[in-house]
């Protein structure tokens, strides 16, 4: 596997921490202890995975040990996986929802920094780290993705007309499962092996407007117009920093979130990723 030894009968993850939107973008880097595996080196936080924990699980984890991290101010972006055969990396891309201070925990990093972007080419990285870090230095934030639920549901024919409030449950709960695992192809859909975490927001209407949202996906109901609600929900978000996708196929909607900015994707695209 790759000619040298790995760590982790599970794999290995590791968390690539970049700065607040508001503030200077750098990265979260630890310099390794001299006794550990490549000692001197500097590279991102993280460790082997446990058996019973996702990758993301296992970066969080690890980088709240090694570090003064808190998981909970952790904004996940994106999922890098670097397979060795047999065994993979996964980097975790991730923006901090508040400033942190950052500090060594363990016996694991001589220190533990902010490093500018534009100050770590410059460091003697970890092997691993130096391969992926031009892949993934410029993975930008995970999109909001504003999902039309009627016209979604419409372009299948799967008798959702029968029960409008259950095919939109299943709808959310289809994006719900998505924002826990990533989505390939959205985002910095260039990078093979890149899975972004987007943001959805389910706009459903009429009978369907009672159903809730779940963590991962915001539900917006409206009584009204359900085309004035998407693009009411992309105008709002038109300043959050993220890029904006807006799902539907209708060509008046299309035009409407083009204008403030959106990419548009069609129903049976978003359903192929899911």
């Amino acid at each position: 596997m790759a000619g040298h030894r790995h760590w982790g009968l599970f794999g290995a993850a590791g968390l690539l921490l970049r700065t607040p939107a508001d503030e200077p973008p750098a990265v979260a880097l630890q310099l390794r202890a001299e006794r550990s595996h490549h000692g001197g080196t500097w590279g991102i936080l993280g460790g082997a995975r446990d058996g019973d924990e996702t990758a993301v699980q296992a970066a969080l984890r690890e980088a709240g040990e090694e570090a003064t991290v808190a998981p909970e101010r952790v904004a996940v972006e994106a999922t890098y996986v670097d397979d060795h055969g047999g065994w993979a990396y996964t980097t975790v891309v991730a923006t901090a929802s508040s400033s942190m201070g950052l500090a060594a925990r363990n016996w694991e990093s001589d220190d533990v920094r902010w490093v500018p972007l534009g100050e770590v080419d410059a460091l003697d990285l970890h092997p691993g780290f130096a391969r992926t870090w031009p892949l993934l230095r410029a993975v930008g934030p995970a999109p909001v993705v504003v999902v039309d639920a009627a016209n979604v549901m419409g372009s299948r024919p799967d008798g959702w007309w029968k029960d409008r409030a259950g095919a939109a449950g299943r709808l959310r709960d289809e994006l719900a499962r998505a924002s826990g695992t990533g989505v390939a192809g959205l985002g910095d859909g260039e990078v093979r092996g890149l899975r972004s975490f987007p943001r959805f927001l389910l706009v459903v209407e009429g009978r369907a407007r009672d159903v809730g949202g779940v963590d991962g996906v915001e539900v917006v109901g409206t009584g009204g117009s359900g085309d004035d609600a998407v693009v009411a929900a992309v105008a709002e978000h038109a300043g959050s920093g993220r890029p904006l996708v807006v799902v539907t196929a209708d060509r008046e909607l299309r035009a409407r979130v083009g204008d403030l900015g959106a990419a548009v994707l069609g129903p049976r695209s978003l359903l192929d990723l899911l």
